[in-house]
């Protein structure tokens, strides 16, 4: 459903029981009315947030559904939750009243972006619901965020960073769902073990000086998306030379960076472990 309509007689039901799951608001208007379409604006302006439905009644047309409603004047808007109005105002307000009003209503923009990316992770399209989860994460850093945005880490395959999150939650939090994310990461980390990554770890320990190798290993832990690990590995080097191996090391370094991208905890960790040997 989209975030405005039209409200008739035709759709009336359909959006009493849209409220059962999300907040709706009615505003009830008319041509005749200048303050009903300036209100109209604003609501449809606030609407585009994502965080209600908003329903228009054009009470030149549809008298009954105001006469329903008990409406005496325009503009009017109602707040409907559970299919029955629980707040509203007669009349034009400011923008910063409305959102204060509604406010005591609405979900966090938080939990909009978690229960959309919620129903993404459901069809299967973890990478669509990634976007909205750095941004619910951003505003609520508790363990109901961090499980989904774990989750959809993990079928990406991007292991180092669902590890970060999980290693956060908290004992209180560490329910079935934590459970069977820690198994699914486990899984992640045995089959990120590969018999080559395991060859060259055993030729770096017996030969820490060896450059070449460090920078293949490196090059394998990034593709097996064990990227904390070869980004620690070089850190290491470059932390007594910077230019080391003709300065190959600071480039694979930076490279791995790059790839990860500048929201990623990981990434932003070695960032700033790298600009204080800079500076």
């Amino acid at each position: 459903m989209d975030s405005v309509l039209d409200l008739t007689k035709e759709n009336i039901q359909q959006v009493v029981d849209a409220s059962m799951q999300q907040v709706v608001v009615m505003t009830f208007w008319s041509q005749q009315s200048p303050e009903s379409l300036q209100l109209m604006q604003m609501l449809t302006q606030i609407a585009a947030q994502g965080r209600f439905l908003l329903a228009k009644v054009n009470c030149d047309q549809e008298m009954e559904i105001a006469n329903y409603f008990q409406i005496q004047s325009l503009p009017t808007t109602l707040v409907l939750k559970e299919g029955k109005p629980v707040d509203g105002f007669a009349g034009l307000q400011e923008a910063a009243q409305i959102e204060a009003l509604l406010d005591q209503h609405l979900p966090k923009a938080w939990q909009v972006a978690l229960n959309q990316a919620k129903a993404q992770l459901a069809e299967g399209d973890a990478e669509g619901a990634l976007p909205l989860l750095k941004q619910a994460y951003q505003e609520c850093q508790t363990a109901e965020v961090s499980l989904v945005y774990a989750d959809a880490l993990l079928a990406v395959a991007d292991i180092n960073q669902a590890k970060v999150l999980l290693d956060g939650v908290g004992l209180a939090d560490q329910d079935a769902y934590y459970q069977s994310l820690k198994a699914k990461l486990s899984l992640a980390l045995d089959a990120a073990d590969t018999p080559e990554i395991r060859s060259l770890l055993d030729d770096v320990e017996q030969d820490p000086s060896d450059y070449a190798k460090l920078l293949s290993l490196a090059k394998a832990l990034h593709g097996a998306k064990r990227d904390e690990e070869a980004l620690e590995r070089l850190y290491l080097v470059l932390k007594t030379d910077l230019q080391a191996q003709q300065g190959e090391i600071k480039q694979l370094f930076m490279e791995i960076l790059t790839a990860l991208g500048q929201g990623h905890a990981v990434a932003n960790q070695y960032r700033r472990k790298l600009y204080t040997l800079l500076y």
